[in-house]
């Protein structure tokens, strides 16, 4: 391939199609430790083709480290209207993930090598800290890498809320089975606990086999009982138009990024036009929303998806919307209409 710059992007990616094309496809989980935390890294694709499976790996994350283009033209491109570092940064915001870590990549390749004044430059529109400290970069002060995500603070999550556990993913493992991989969001999971997976309302034992082809991603995990994901028929949220080239009226269908899942959501009704600031109510039944505009809306997902209030279970109540390969809206979830009741295994009936 002759591409010396992506070495580092090689060892993790694992994909052959990756490695051929040097680019990231899919996230990679990996782990070290520094003196304080067990780190887990989710290494997320930056390229646009592959925006979903990013989602799907920030949407998991405590703390996001944005590695910055500091060349010139890169870090313009990445940081302007339609660029992916500012994007992704945005993403990373309507994902919940509260702490950043912003790394200047590239410093010898500015002009001159390990400029002061590029860097400079650049921290007017991102705060930065570096990997690590450089006898080319004696001028930094700052901490390493490893000092900031030392520096981080420990998430807190509600653990006497009822279980919720999108799903990254789902492995079939040889004398093992079945494991589905994601992150405890409330509550708390244990062997034994009858499960009930969203939205197909299939009910299980923690520790049974079930079949790889029952679960996918963007499936939520649930205590069955102790109030269970269930899936939603309709959802009434607020949205925000950031980055739309025209204007969206009822029947619009873009791909709607919530927690773990990525389903194409219809706008089904416009209720109202509100400040985005205030939430004080504009006008009636619009006609269509614009850039800059705020409003509740109606939605229909056209496949069946677990979603929650934003005011009950923030990480599974918080979107992103996607449009002509960029984030069009974002939004939170205000009310949530459930459709089907579950089903229960034969492992579930045993308890």
């Amino acid at each position: 391939m002759n591409k010396r710059s992506f070495k580092y992007a090689w060892v993790l990616d694992k994909f052959k199609a990756e490695r051929e094309r040097g680019i990231t496809i899919d996230i990679a989980l990996w782990k070290f430790e520094t003196t304080k935390y067990y780190c887990t890294v989710i290494d997320a694709p930056g390229h646009r083709d592959f925006i979903k499976n990013m989602i799907t790996g920030t949407s998991q994350a405590d703390c996001a480290v944005l590695i910055i283009d500091s060349t010139t033209g890169g870090f313009e491109a990445g940081i302007s209207k339609d660029g992916q570092t500012r994007e992704h940064a945005l993403l990373a915001f309507t994902l919940g993930v509260k702490q950043m870590i912003c790394c200047c990549n590239k410093m010898d390749a500015t002009t001159p090598k390990y400029s002061k004044a590029r860097y400079d430059e650049i921290v007017k529109e991102v705060s930065s800290y570096l990997k690590k400290r450089s006898t080319n970069l004696d001028w930094y002060k700052g901490p390493t890498l490893l000092e900031a995500l030392d520096n981080i603070s420990e998430p807190k999550r509600p653990s006497d809320k009822p279980l919720r556990l999108p799903l990254q993913d789902v492995y079939k493992i040889g004398g093992i089975g079945t494991v589905p991989v994601g992150r405890v969001e409330t509550g708390f999971i244990k062997p034994g606990m009858v499960v009930t997976f969203g939205p197909t309302g299939l009910t299980t034992e923690v520790m049974s086999n079930v079949a790889v082809k029952d679960l996918k991603r963007g499936f939520v995990a649930s205590n069955s009982k102790d109030s269970p994901a269930m899936e939603a028929g309709n959802f009434t949220s607020h949205v925000i138009i950031m980055n739309h080239p025209g204007q969206i009226a009822n029947g619009y269908t873009p791909v709607l990024d919530c927690h773990t899942s990525h389903i194409a959501v219809k706008f089904a009704e416009i209720l109202t036009k509100i400040d985005r600031r205030s939430g004080k109510q504009l006008e009636n039944e619009p006609k269509f929303l614009k850039n800059g505009d705020a409003g509740i809306v109606k939605m229909l997902p056209t496949k069946p998806m677990v979603v929650e209030t934003f005011s009950q279970y923030p990480p599974l109540g918080r979107f992103a919307v996607r449009d002509m390969r960029q984030t069009v809206a974002v939004g939170v979830i205000k009310v949530v209409e459930l459709k089907n009741p579950p089903k229960v295994t034969k492992y579930a009936n045993k308890k």
